[in-house]
This record gives C-alpha cells, sequence and structure tokens, in this order.
C-alpha cells in the first residue's frame, strides 16, 4: 500500500510500495518506512526491494538538501511494522525451501546478498548524517530481529517476543545477527543467544543491552517521539557518537558478505528432516496470520 502524500516528500522513490508504506514526519525529521508483506510477515523479495529503494530514496534525499541547502531536515529513519503484533518473522523460509529442494544456490546467495545489502546500509545510517532506528512493537524473530540489530537505535515494547529460531533447522541466522549482537553484548553472549533458539521478552534483551529503549506496551510510538525531541537537544554529541561507532566499532560489508556465503553453502546441504520442520514453521506462520485476519473481522463485524 502505498502513502501519496510521503511520495511527494521523498520524490527520489523508484518503486512502487505494495508490501509496505511509509510517512515523513516534518516536525520530527522523520521517515518511518512500515513493513507490512503478505501473504506472510516476513521479508519477501519484494518487501527486500521496497525497503531497499527507500533507502536509496532517503540517503539521495538528504544528499541533496545538503548540497542544496547545507543540511537536511530528514535526520531520522525508522523500520517499523504496520502489522499489529508483528514486527517481522525474519527470511522467507517458504521461498527457502523451494531454493534448497531445487539446489538453486545463486538464487539463495543472491536473496541473501541482498539482505546484507539493506542491514549494511542500516548499521552506517544509509552512509549520511541520519540515525537508523527499529521500533518494535511485535514479535521480531530471525531476520526481522536482525534488519533491528542492525540499527543504530532499538526501541522494543514490553511483551514483545524476540528470537532466533534457526537453530530449529540446524541453520544459524546468517545475514548478521551474530556481526550487530556482537556490537552490544559479548561474543559468548552473542553465541548463546544464537544457539538457544529461545524467544526473548523485550525486558530480557533490554536488561542484557541489546534493546536501547524499552517502551510500554502500546507506547513505542510515543517513546520514538520522545526519544528524537531528546536526542535533537543534544544534537552534537550524537553526531560525534555516531561519527566514532562508525569509524571504530563498525561491522564490514566484506564479514557481512563471507559469513551470508557461509550460511548458503549451509542450507543448500541440510537433510530433508530439517527442511520438514523449515515446512512446520511456515505452516505456523500462516496459521498465526489466519487466526490474527479472523480476529481482525471479528472486530470490525466484516
Amino acid at each position: 500500500m502505498s502513502n501519496t502524500a510521503s511520495l511527494t516528500q521523498l520524490p527520489l522513490m523508484k518503486t512502487p510500495l505494495q508490501q509496505s508504506h511509509f510517512h515523513v514526519d516534518d516536525e520530527l525529521g522523520a521517515a518511518t518506512f512500515y513493513m507490512q508483506p503478505e501473504p506472510r510477515p516476513c521479508f519477501n523479495t519484494a518487501l527486500l526491494k521496497e525497503l531497499r529503494s527507500f533507502q536509496q530514496a532517503v540517503a539521495q534525499k538528504v544528499q541533496l538538501d545538503r548540497q542544496q541547502q547545507g543540511e537536511s531536515s530528514l535526520k531520522y529513519t525508522v523500520l517499523a511494522s504496520s502489522i499489529p503484533g508483528i514486527f517481522n518473522l525474519g527470511g522467507d523460509l517458504n521461498l527457502f525451501l523451494q531454493l534448497i529442494q531445487q539446489q538453486d544456490r545463486e538464487t539463495l546467495l543472491q536473496y541473501a546478498i541482498t539482505c546484507i545489502d539493506i542491514v549494511h546500509q542500516m548499521s552506517v545510517s544509509l552512509e549520511s548524517p541520519l540515525t537508523t532506528i527499529a521500533l518494535i512493537q511485535g514479535s521480531a524473530q530471525g531476520g526481522g530481529l536482525e534488519a533491528a540489530l542492525s540499527c543504530n537505535v532499538i526501541i522494543a515494547e514490553r511483551g514483545t517476543q524476540l528470537g532466533f529460531p534457526e537453530v530449529l533447522f540446524n541453520l544459524f541466522p546468517g545475514m548478521g545477527a551474530y556481526s550487530f549482537l556482537r556490537q552490544r553484548v559479548n561474543s559468548a553472549l552473542a553465541e548463546h543467544i544464537i544457539l538457544s533458539g529461545k524467544l526473548y521478552s523485550a525486558e530480557e534483551l533490554y536488561n542484557l543491552g541489546v534493546v536501547d529503549i524499552l517502551a510500554d506496551s502500546g507506547k513505542g510510538d510515543q517513546e520514538l517521539r520522545e526519544y528524537i525531541r531528546q536526542t535533537n537537544r543534544r544534537s552534537n554529541a550524537q553526531a560525534l557518537i555516531r561519527h566514532t561507532r562508525s569509524c571504530y566499532n563498525h561491522v564490514s560489508y566484506k564479514e557481512l558478505h563471507d559469513i551470508t556465503t557461509m550460511w548458503v553453502d549451509c542450507a543448500m546441504n541440510i537433510s530433508e528432516r530439517e527442511l520438514k520442520t523449515m515446512q512446520r514453521l511456515v505452516r505456523a506462520q500462516n496459521s498465526k496470520i489466519e487466526s490474527m485476519n479472523s480476529e481482525n473481522k471479528s472486530s470490525t463485524g466484516t
């Protein structure tokens, strides 16, 4: 679903939006990308293309503003979701199944590279004087949590569930999870979080230092606005910290590429039993969405 009003504010946006929409808040200086993928709340190829196009349009707008005006009023870009109770459930498992069964390594590698292109850009603030923020108001699993971890700031509402289920089918989250977790916690804890396969509460990950800001349930948007207002009052310090992180504590694109290539090689060799586990997870995702849709229809009387 496209947001026509916002399209006029990001004139360089080239991809028609069908799996997402976005909003530009001029008062806050924030452009928010809302994921709304169908039929499952995962990173399908269409959503990835739309998110990458949004990133490019934001970066180009900031660059043009700086060239023409000296600075840009756009200071933040936010990754969020329009699906109640779900941020993103990760990679497109149905696509993974097909490509692994067909032994189509090249297409799976292309998918993985598209993912790391996106998370790397998030991690380096779109190579612009921006702060990237993940606003988690629902379940974030696998690649959904990886995408959040790549952002400069993570805001999560109490009660949301976050984790990496890939170990259930003998894989690991291969698009940046370990690299970005390692920036926030020590290596041993990063490994434990990934290998446990556990779904953590936002409260647990906040206490571990993974989540930056813990919002009350239903108050994520309010907490986001408050964070931006506070940050704007100390913009010089914010810019210096961001520059320091970018120079001395960044995740290189090569590291992401090397790890995701290993992930693809591992995926090509998982067993039939593990593929069946992946199939069960796809069915579980489908059931969850069907149940949510039924509840929404009941509540609206349609």
